[in-house]
């Protein structure tokens, strides 16, 4: 983790471009790219200042390889804190490899995956946080994501938990001094007040926590089962989201026997629907594994929209299926399909409101104005999973640290309420202090690092 080797790797995408980037880092970055390089002006590099670019030619055995566009980072001040090189050249594959290959051949080797963000971190650039928003911020694919990895890359998470750290630590660093006294009865920390303290902080903690759940989803997707009857118009739906003929729409009741998926950005958040078969009993085998498949697909939704004919209604047979499917991290929205067809019957539709009126809305699945209340109402539901919090967690390594963070806490308090010694103490509150350290990366191992920077791009 701590090789000094100068290193080199594509840092824009592999195949035929416009143009392409390649990036050096360490020690040997301007020697080298001096020794191969010849600018148009023949100024040296080394002799530049930081941050200027220089138009010139990479020479290999004599010949010009190249005209590139050579940009010159002294460290310090550079991505990874060490002297950096990014050459941009012409996008032939051919001339990337070849360029690569003159580097080698002058001492320098090719980057692992995440090598260059690697270094970042361990030269004080960026913590182990941020450096993980970074991949997240590469792998973004809509606007929620994207907001997500920014924000932990503005080192927010970080501040909080370095002061909840700080905190910690003082109370910690009193306690054990109380050990140094111990003959004296003396005591340097009053317990009420840091039982004021770890209160505070089992709050904060507990906010992060539960912000998980919509930080995933945001990152992730949000996955939406559209359940009802056969025939309800799960697929006519489905395809007039998509704008696609993606479900086959048919009045055979339980045409669609398997689940079909697809994604859909609305006001740049990731959903994931999916239709699935209609819920009946049936005698047919392969529809019945459709309606497990189902049923399992509801359990693992954020969202149901649950369907249902305006002219077909049990209103008794819908709260049965919805009783069903509750849980505490469920939204269920009752959409009534095909209003264009219905039969006026207000008591029907009072008695179908009375089962959630909040949540019921009126469509027809084939029409892609109808639909667009129905994406409101989606945006609207995300809304509510957000937390009242400026930050969100999305890393499940973050998430797994914080639970164990807390309950360490947690043993704190009760120490406190059980009146225990304070070596006692201080050992749950070191063991707080390293599981918020693990976030950041104050403390953390070889093997840590190797499987976060696993997952990076190489170039980056």
């Amino acid at each position: 983790m701590t090789n000094q080797d100068t290193i080199i790797a594509l840092a824009t995408p592999n195949g035929l471009g416009a143009i392409s980037v390649l990036r050096i880092s360490g020690k040997e970055s301007i020697s080298v790219t001096e020794k191969v390089f010849k600018a148009k002006n023949n100024k040296l590099l080394s002799k530049q200042d930081s941050h200027t670019v220089h138009l010139g030619h990479l020479i290999k055995k004599g010949h010009q390889l190249d005209e590139v566009l050579v940009t010159l980072f002294k460290g310090p001040h550079s991505y990874t804190g060490e002297n950096t090189i990014e050459i941009s050249c012409h996008g032939s594959t051919y001339i990337q490899k070849e360029i690569i290959n003159l580097f080698i051949d002058n001492g320098i080797r090719v980057a692992n995956p995440g090598e260059f963000t690697l270094r970042a971190f361990l030269n004080g650039k960026m913590d182990l946080n941020q450096a993980e928003a970074v991949a997240d911020l590469i792998a973004s694919e809509n606007e929620g994501s994207h907001k997500l990895a920014m924000q932990q890359m503005k080192s927010g998470f970080s501040d909080d938990l370095k002061k909840l750290r700080a905190e910690l630590l003082h109370f910690s660093s009193m306690i054990e001094l109380e050990l140094d006294f111990s003959q004296e009865d003396v005591e340097f920390v009053e317990r009420d007040e840091f039982k004021k303290l770890t209160n505070k902080i089992k709050l904060e903690l507990n906010t992060l926590i539960n912000s998980f759940q919509s930080g995933n989803v945001l990152k992730n997707g949000i996955s939406v089962a559209i359940a009802g009857k056969p025939n309800a118009g799960k697929s006519s739906l489905l395809n007039t989201l998509l704008n696609d003929e993606k479900a086959i729409v048919s009045e055979i009741p339980g045409t669609t026997r398997d689940s079909i998926e697809d994604s859909l950005i609305i006001q740049g958040i990731n959903f994931r629907f999916t239709d699935t078969a209609g819920l009946r009993e049936t005698t047919d085998f392969i529809e019945s594994k459709g309606i497990e498949k189902t049923i399992n697909k509801i359990k693992n939704a954020k969202i149901l929209l649950y369907l249902f004919d305006a002219n077909d209604t049990n209103v008794n047979e819908i709260k049965s299926s919805i009783n069903n499917f509750k849980r505490d991290d469920l939204s269920i929205i009752l959409v009534r399909n095909k209003i264009d067809l219905i039969n006026q019957n207000s008591k029907l539709l009072d008695d179908i409101k009375s089962i959630s009126k909040s949540q019921l809305l009126e469509i027809e699945a084939t029409d892609a104005k109808s639909v667009e209340s129905l994406k409101i109402r989606l945006i609207n539901e995300v809304e509510l999973l957000n937390p009242y919090t400026d930050i969100v967690i999305s890393n499940s390594r973050h998430y797994e640290a914080l639970i164990k963070a807390l309950r360490a806490i947690e043993e704190v308090n009760e120490g406190l309420v059980d009146n225990v010694s304070g070596d006692l103490l201080s050992v749950d509150i070191r063991r707080s202090i390293d599981h918020l350290s693990e976030i950041t990366g104050e403390i953390t191992n070889d093997d840590v690092l190797g499987n976060i920077f696993a997952n990076f791009c190489i170039g980056k």
